[in-house]
């Protein structure tokens, strides 16, 4: 989420260049490689963090899309485009899917212009996350999402980036109030581990862009509230169903999982 500007500023860093970066991307800059780095440098699971993140996030939406009638998501504080991205796995498995991605960074706006050129069933808002009328209201939006069907509404990666006195929970009760029963909501957070690497991770970001909230388990399900969470519930991301995707963001297999690992965490809800 980038909260002021509206153009590319390349010397600045960008949380969705860093995380490219991070994914092994080329849509960043020199910044954005040396904050990468120092994650790299200091905190040496930065990048099995972002897989593992994205992993899930691939996993949510195949399940969705091929155990439910859900065609239709929501994609909070999306990011630079990767493989896998949430209109590819949906449309792969049902065409007819369509996606809202919503994101302020001017880069991912640039992205989001090429996407529609090729692909009718995708808009890009660009409208900050704090700003969920907005984006409800956003003709983009209106035009493709009906709601008065179920929504699938992806909270990636987003919501540690929104502090406590912005209320993050009320920006996840907006959309739970705004979609049908039969709507599901996932969510993936940097979680609290009460050791140095959760501490020097939290520390960076906050010194890189100002922001940043890890948060333990039970805050993380708090920010669900009014929803059924699903098995397994709030669990390490890679945890979270694994081995039910093939390719590069398949879950963990048997294997104990590092510290890195288990700093970001993963759930699913259904509002019932």
């Amino acid at each position: 989420m980038t909260v002021d500007g509206s153009s590319i500023d390349s010397s600045k860093p960008s949380i969705a260049r860093v995380y490219d970066y991070l994914l092994g991307g080329k849509d960043n800059y020199a910044v954005d490689r040396e904050i990468g780095d120092v994650f790299k440098r200091d905190l040496p699971g930065s990048v099995a963090i972002a897989f593992a993140n994205r992993a899930a996030l691939t996993r949510a939406v195949e399940e969705i899309v091929t155990t439910t009638a859900v065609r239709q998501f929501i994609d909070l504080g999306s990011g630079l485009p990767t493989a896998d991205n949430v209109h590819q796995v949906a449309q792969r498995h049902a065409p007819e899917s369509r996606v809202v991605y919503v994101d302020t960074d001017p880069q991912v706006l640039v992205h989001g212009r090429a996407l529609l050129e090729e692909n009718e069933r995708t808009r890009v808002v660009p409208v900050d996350v704090r700003n969920p009328e907005a984006i409800r209201t956003h003709p983009d939006t209106l035009e493709l999402i009906d709601f008065d069907r179920p929504v699938a509404v992806m909270f990636s990666a987003i919501l540690h980036h929104v502090n406590d006195e912005e209320d993050p929970a009320g920006i996840v009760r907006y959309w739970r109030d705004q979609v049908p029963s039969g709507s599901y909501f996932f969510v993936s957070h940097f979680r609290s581990g009460n050791n140095p690497e959760t501490a020097e991770a939290e520390k960076v970001l906050q010194q890189t862009f100002g922001r940043g909230r890890w948060r333990t388990d039970e805050e993380i399900e708090s920010l669900l509230d009014g929803l059924e969470i699903l098995e397994p519930g709030i669990v390490p991301a890679p945890l979270w169903r694994p081995g039910t995707v093939e390719g590069p963001w398949s879950g963990t297999g048997e294997r104990e999982l590092t510290v890195w690992e288990r700093l970001i965490a993963a759930g699913l809800a259904r509002k019932a």
